[in-house]
């Protein structure tokens, strides 16, 4: 027989066969051997070569595949391919390196490793290799002489079986519990052990439903569920945090509680919902569209108002602002307002400032779109206050740029810098900005020469210097602004000793050095 293995594997079986053997018993010890030893304890290679393993593990699935599409072959032609036993071969040897992978990956993640099912996963996939190894073997004794061809046809059998549960698994880690089952039809789902299709509540009678909407639950619940439920649930849990139950929410993870009751914020889950697209630290990861800003807004609202689990719609009294997004989400809700106003349609807006300074901002800002569309926005259509953002342009903005906002200045609110190409000398256009609330320069070239500029902005209340160059000495300039309330300077030449030192002139100032 002409397989595509080498000859020798196919006249002297006993060597690969040992071989074979303590390439299993190393696998079935490795856990146990290895154990589950500190993150810090972990080689950065062996993290990276544990990247790897997604890639690596399609291998033995496929050669699997493979041989039984070929057995299964063999039935019609009433011939064996050639190619069977070689296929085992590289079924068998590539499931040996994806067990290695996965395992490096297992020690070297610890959001893997914490995630319920992942050690499931890993014995898994350890019995699949075995098993392949095992069947390869059995395939060559019985080329050789042997007569054990039903035995080699049960362990196909079996290690399919494996694979195809092992696989399964795999992917339930990755993407949740219900990513195959999700929209398979009704009886099918059921067999698959995926939830029910959801149904709307309806009375006995068999009326249409209409319970009070809660705000968590109707609102909040499934803005969170299609964007963050698939990296942190029971069955995958990211950061060590939980967002599909209100009380593990709130809890959080790795990084601290998840929301800060009345001060959205200082909640972990805003401050990385509004994280620049491309930053590392950003959820949802990898570029992912996230959170609509007007849906981030409603969670605001509900967070600053005491982000209770069971509190009506009608009991929050949303102001008119909330509710028009809030009845843009869940149309059939209710919506009562602060002004008063009831009904599901979306409530009258406040009256639009149309006083002269008013026509002469919305002038400026209209010269200023003509280089930079949407860059600038009236805080609300009662104020007067500016919001300006040049995130979109990144690498492009430069000092140059910044000074076409000069004329924006005085009414600017807020104001982000992040990832720009700007330098200490743009702070000067901001200085007519007295009424500056937020300030965000993280990843720019800012030092502690703009901190003095920055140190004049007597209404700032948030500082984002991540990724800067500042220092100690540098931060110490800021303790004249009495109303900061959150400064961000992780990834920063900042030191636990400057941060104390800034305390004691800022004792309210809530300072950050990484994602809390």
């Amino acid at each position: 027989m002409n397989n595509q293995i080498p000859s020798q594997l196919r006249k002297k079986p006993i060597g690969i066969s040992i071989m074979g053997a303590i390439l299993c018993v190393v696998m079935l010890a490795l856990p146990a051997w290895v154990g589950t030893p500190p993150m810090d304890a972990i080689p950065d290679l062996a993290r990276f070569f544990g990247r790897f393993h997604p890639v690596i593990l399609h291998l033995p699935i496929g050669m699997l595949v493979l041989a039984v599409f070929l057995e299964f072959g063999s039935l019609f032609t009433r011939k064996e391919s050639p190619a069977l036993q070689g296929t085992l071969f590289f079924a068998a040897a590539t499931s040996v390196v994806a067990v290695l992978l996965g395992f490096l990956l297992y020690i070297g993640d610890e959001d893997i490793r914490i995630s319920p099912g992942a050690q499931d996963h890993l014995w898994g996939g350890i019995a699949f290799s075995c098993l392949a190894i095992t069947t390869f073997l059995i395939k060559a004794w019985t080329d050789a002489g042997a007569s054990a061809a039903w035995v080699y046809k049960l362990m196909l059998v079996a290690s399919s079986g494996v694979m195809a549960y092992t696989s399964h698994d795999g992917a339930s880690l990755v993407h949740g519990q219900d990513y195959l089952t999700e929209f398979a039809p009704e009886p099918l789902r059921g067999l698959l052990g995926g939830k029910p299709a959801k149904e709307d509540a309806k009375p006995a009678d068999g009326s249409a439903a209409t319970p009070e909407p809660l705000v968590y639950q109707d609102i909040v619940a499934p803005m969170l569920e299609e964007k963050c439920w698939k990296c942190h649930n029971e069955k995958k849990i990211k950061g060590k945090m939980r967002m599909d139950a209100y009380e593990l929410l709130v809890k959080g993870g790795a990084d601290g509680p998840g929301l800060e009751v009345g001060h959205a914020e200082k909640s972990n889950i805003i401050i990385r919902m509004e994280l620049p697209i491309d930053n590392d630290e950003r959820m949802p990861p990898d570029e992912k569209p996230g959170l609509k800003p007007d849906e981030i807004e409603v969670i605001k609202w509900w967070i600053n108002t005491g982000a209770k689990a069971d509190v009506t719609l009608a009991t929050a009294n949303p102001p008119a602002n909330i509710a028009a997004i809030i009845a843009k989400i869940k149309p059939s809700a209710t919506v009562k307002t602060t002004a008063g106003t009831t009904g599901s349609a979306a409530p009258v807006a406040p009256a639009v400032d149309t006083s002269k300074e008013r026509t002469a901002i919305a002038a400026a800002m209209t010269d200023l779109q003509k280089s930079y569309p949407g860059a600038a926005q009236f805080d609300s259509q009662a104020s007067n206050s500016v919001n300006f953002t040049a995130v979109s342009m990144r690498g492009s903005y430069s000092d140059d740029d910044a000074k076409k906002i000069s004329t924006l200045a005085p009414h600017l609110g807020s104001v982000d810098f992040t990832a720009t190409l700007i330098s200490d000398a743009a702070l000067s256009v901001l200085e007519p900005a007295k009424n500056l609330r937020k300030l965000n320069l993280g990843e720019t070239k800012i030092t502690d020469v703009g901190l003095s500029t920055i140190a004049k902005f007597d209404s700032l209340e948030s500082l984002n210097l991540f990724g800067t160059e500042v220092t100690d000495a540098g931060i110490q300039q800021l303790g004249s602004l009495k109303n900061l309330k959150r400064l961000y300077v992780w990834r920063s030449k900042v030191t636990p000793e400057g941060i104390e030192a800034l305390r004691k002139l800022l004792p309210s100032c809530d300072v950050v050095m990484g994602i809390q």
